[in-house]
């Protein structure tokens, strides 16, 4: 057993190598984080998504066009409007695990009062 409690394996195959390196190219970018961290919550259409994450409706396009063709999200008609929902809960949930790692060493290095940083 590893420290991490998993078995040790063998090196990863090129091609499931390559297919994940081309998932973390994908989240990259910080406004593709942001966007499957709000799909992850619930779905939104594309001009929400531009709302809260501050950028123009044409670059959310740009990156839900990626995402989709990349099986990340996907869309659905309603009534008139596209609404995108994560399509791959595990990207999703990697995302959120970034995020929880993140904000829990952020509160590991927070000086704490009488002590110094």
């Amino acid at each position: 057993m590893s420290e991490h409690g998993t078995a040790p394996h063998g090196p990863i195959d090129d091609a499931s190598a390559h297919a994940a390196a081309v998932t973390f190219g994908m989240l990259a970018a910080t406004a593709r984080l942001q966007i499957i961290w709000l799909l992850g919550s619930g779905e939104r259409d594309v001009g929400t998504l531009a709302d809260e994450i501050g950028q123009s409706v044409a670059a959310v396009s740009q990156h839900l066009a990626k995402l989709k063709l990349a099986g990340i999200v996907r869309s659905r008609k309603e009534g008139r409007r596209q609404v995108y929902l994560v399509d791959d809960p595990d990207v999703s949930e990697l995302v959120a695990l970034a995020v929880r790692r993140r904000r829990r060493r952020e509160r590991l290095d927070v000086p704490r009062a009488g002590h110094s940083a």
